[in-house]
């Protein structure tokens, strides 16, 4: 990787931040647009590819050296957005495969998955790239792009990782027509005893989740 890429700012910064605004805004806008449920036959695809583009800008940040704020102590951006109309409406826009499993952390030896919502994780994320856009928003750009790089090492970049894992998961079973198994027995709500997830007996077809959600199966 060559100097260039990770010392993108220094060169241009105002280039770097826009592009890296623009792309976090056309998520949001995205999501919020599929989450209205007016088009739920291309939900999962889009959201796939939203949430693909949206992990290239994390990259980018990621791959980034260390961006410091201006000011010591981050400046109020003034409350946050509500998002729990967002997030209802992706509960039930993704009820049949809204919730799934998730290691959090692969390099923690014999962790057991836990069960997770993509509801609940593009609206998490969402709140964090939210923050960021407040202050970039105000003017104050590097503080900014400081946010949405500590929040993509700490919460959101790993949270849209795992979201993308899923969605993609989904579309694979659908168009390789191979059963999913029962996710009824995963509850975010509950708690996983055992060292390992267990699901209840019996398993839904490809076709039984493609169907509603309108996904193209391969023939």
């Amino acid at each position: 990787m060559s100097d260039a890429t990770l010392h993108a700012t220094d060169q241009n910064p105002d280039d770097f931040a826009v592009q890296i605004a623009d792309q976090i805004e056309s998520f949001l806008v995205a999501v919020t647009e599929v989450a209205k449920g007016d088009e739920p036959e291309s939900a999962v695809p889009f959201l796939l590819l939203e949430v693909s583009q949206l992990l290239l800008a994390g990259g980018r940040l990621g791959a980034h050296e260390d961006i410091v704020p201006d000011e010591r102590y981050e400046p109020d951006s003034g409350p946050e957005p509500d998002v729990d109309g967002l997030r209802e409406n992706l509960v039930r826009l993704l009820d049949p495969i809204d919730v799934y499993s998730e290691v959090f952390d692969p390099y923690e030896p014999r962790k057991a998955p836990v069960p997770a919502r993509i509801s609940d994780d593009l609206a998490d994320v969402i709140t964090d790239l939210r923050h960021g856009m407040s202050h970039y928003r105000a003017g104050r750009t590097t503080e900014a792009l400081w946010w949405w790089q500590f929040s993509y090492f700490s919460n959101w970049g790993s949270t849209a990782s795992a979201t993308l894992r899923a969605l993609q998961s989904v579309l694979a079973h659908v168009r390789l027509d191979q059963p999913l198994a029962e996710l009824d027995g995963l509850d975010t709500d509950q708690g996983m005893g055992d060292d390992t997830l267990e699901f209840e007996a019996g398993r839904v077809m490809a076709q039984e989740i493609a169907h509603p959600l309108g996904i193209r199966q391969a023939k």
